[in-house]
């Protein structure tokens, strides 16, 4: 009699198993279907989140903008651009880089040799309106966002040679 309820046992262990991967295997691949499912989503919400931040930090930003007829209208002279800048706390090397010009340009304006045009008259005539912390902030964030200069390639002068001393 042992032997056969050690068969009727391993049978009924055998239609178990059987039984238990037929309903098993259905569920396994859903779950890995909702893994697939959730791990898109999540990738999408991180790509959402970045972009939201990116709007936010955006929004933050002091901007640079005055309408097109104040622009026409007003007239910036050497001594106003000079006060300006001074009335800010600014050098002309800071002003040339908010503005998006060369030292040598923001030089010539004060001096009187050329006028600002264009997006450059409109950049200096909405500097009015921006405080100093602000342009500080637009400051800092241009020059961390500009390249860093390339160190010198060695291409001038050779290094001297060592001379051996005779004896």
């Amino acid at each position: 009699m042992g032997k056969m309820e050690g068969t009727i046992k391993s049978e009924i262990l055998r239609f178990a198993k059987r039984e238990v991967r037929a309903a098993f295997l259905p569920l396994k691949r859903e779950v890995w279907a909702m893994r697939l499912k959730l791990s898109g989503l999540s990738k999408g919400v991180a790509i959402l989140n970045r972009q939201a931040k990116e709007l936010r930090l955006e929004e933050a930003k002091p901007k640079l903008e005055v309408s097109p007829e104040e622009v026409k209208t007003s007239r910036l002279t050497p001594e106003r651009i000079r006060n300006l800048r001074k009335k800010k706390g600014l050098s002309q090397r800071e002003l040339a880089i908010i503005t998006g010009v060369t030292t040598g340009a923001v030089l010539s304006w004060e001096k009187g040799k050329f006028k600002p045009k264009g997006d450059k008259k409109a950049a200096l005539l909405a500097l009015r309106k921006v405080n100093k912390r602000d342009l500080k902030k637009m400051l800092a964030e241009k020059i961390g966002g500009r390249a860093k200069p390339k160190p010198a390639t060695g291409k001038g002068k050779k290094p001297k040679a060592k001379r051996r001393s005779r004896m």
